[in-house]
């Protein structure tokens, strides 16, 4: 299967970046896209970090495109215990479907991660993307998204692979918004070596970016609204 604006998708995709970066909106459109092209995709939401706002508050929509979703068996309850779900370590373990994580927000999500780590460094067949805001108060600049980037890979010892732009200021994003990050995509590129592997921006909105990714922001979900 080769998605057109993607490539050929990895068997694991990960999500992970700062706090409110975006990721989780990002791990549910980039699910349904994957289940759009007719492979089976199962979402694991492992976000140890913000119990409120998550991917898994998707699920209906998820499931009803026939998208597989694993999550936290605390999530939409008051309980906040760093447990995790047996099912990840068989989603990370299956070579027969397409696996999308979304990853808790900085060093101390990225350390659940870290018991998947093995199984997907064994199999080698993973992306990790870092989703950059640079509108969030601790990534405003280049040098203040590598320092957060470098702490996730210590904690989970999972190198990231590319970079995802997700610049944006919720429902106040404009074209200009999202195209003056550019720069400073470009510049993070510069000091790690990674590639931008896409920009995100909002569907309704028609930046004139390389590799852009519209998505659509979860109506269900107030994180993304």
């Amino acid at each position: 299967m080769k998605n057109n604006l993607l490539g050929e998708p990895k068997r694991v995709t990960l999500f992970c970046g700062h706090y409110g970066s975006g990721k989780s909106n990002l791990a549910v459109n980039y699910a349904l896209r994957l289940q759009g092209c007719g492979v089976p995709v199962s979402l694991a939401d492992i976000d140890i970090v913000n119990p409120y706002f998550r991917s898994a508050d998707s699920r209906r929509e998820l499931e009803d495109a026939g998208v597989q979703v694993i999550s936290l068996p605390f999530a939409n309850s008051n309980v906040d215990l760093p447990s995790l779900p047996q099912e990840v370590y068989g989603l990370v373990q299956r070579r027969d479907i397409r696996a999308v994580l979304d990853v808790g927000g900085d060093d101390r999500g990225a350390l659940a991660l870290g018991r998947y780590v093995p199984y997907i460094l064994e199999e080698g067949n993973f992306a990790n993307l870092f989703v950059a805001n640079f509108y969030r108060p601790l990534t405003q600049t280049a040098s203040d998204a590598l320092e957060v980037l470098r702490e996730i890979e210590q904690a989970s010892r999972l190198p990231f692979t590319g970079i995802v732009n997700n610049s944006n200021l919720g429902s106040e994003t404009t074209e200009g918004t999202v195209e003056r990050t550019m720069s400073a995509a470009r510049e993070l590129s510069d000091l790690t070596g990674l590639p931008v592997v896409f920009t995100s921006y909002r569907a309704d909105l028609h930046p004139n970016v390389p590799n852009g990714f519209p998505i659509v922001l979860q109506r269900n979900n107030p994180a993304f609204s």
